[in-house]
């Protein structure tokens, strides 16, 4: 059976969203994921405000209510009776994440058995056919076949395969996997 890592943040769940909502509520600003195009958040806000949008994603309740990325629970329960599909997030750079990950992913994904939850730190270590992820740094280190999902922050990275939606990531892998 096919077998297939997804990435949480800015994959299944839309973390940007509640980062910019936090930034702009703070900082009585309007920015939004179009403003990005091709670079991260803290590219484009002051230094002076980098270190409070570290505070945000590590505040307790960050990503206990996220977003749930459109298409994901449609396009990831049409997919797992046949693949085998892992959930990897890199939660150690929030630790504290662990427990609001693991809820979020029980509270909308409740068909992905949690013994399919995977938390590291670096996304080498993982064993499977393919990888979806927003970083291309985790989908060269990648040892299978890794489809970019695209995301404001990685609109410039090229030479790799892209999906812009759930859907997209539907048709690569039904196309290429089954």
């Amino acid at each position: 059976m096919t077998r297939v890592c997804i990435d949480m943040d800015e994959v299944m769940a839309d973390t940007l969203s509640e980062h910019l909502r936090r930034y702009n509520q703070e900082f009585h600003e309007s920015l939004q994921k179009e403003d990005l195009n091709g670079k991260d958040l803290w590219d484009i806000v002051g230094f002076d405000r980098h270190e409070r949008l570290n505070e945000f994603l590590h505040a307790e309740d960050f990503f206990e209510n996220l977003p749930v990325m459109p298409g994901a629970i449609e396009v990831l329960h049409d997919l797992a009776p046949r693949m085998e599909i892992f959930i990897a997030s890199n939660a150690m750079q929030v630790p504290n994440s662990l427990g609001p990950k693991y809820r979020w992913l029980q509270r909308h994904f409740p068909f992905l058995p949690p013994t399919h939850f995977v938390f590291c730190g670096d996304k080498s270590i993982l064993r499977a056919d393919y990888l979806v992820d927003d970083l291309p740094r985790n989908i060269l280190r990648f040892q299978g076949t890794g489809i970019l999902f695209s995301s404001p922050h990685n609109l410039n990275a090229t030479g790799l395969l892209r999906a812009d939606d759930w859907y997209d990531v539907r048709r690569i892998l039904e196309k290429t996997a089954l």
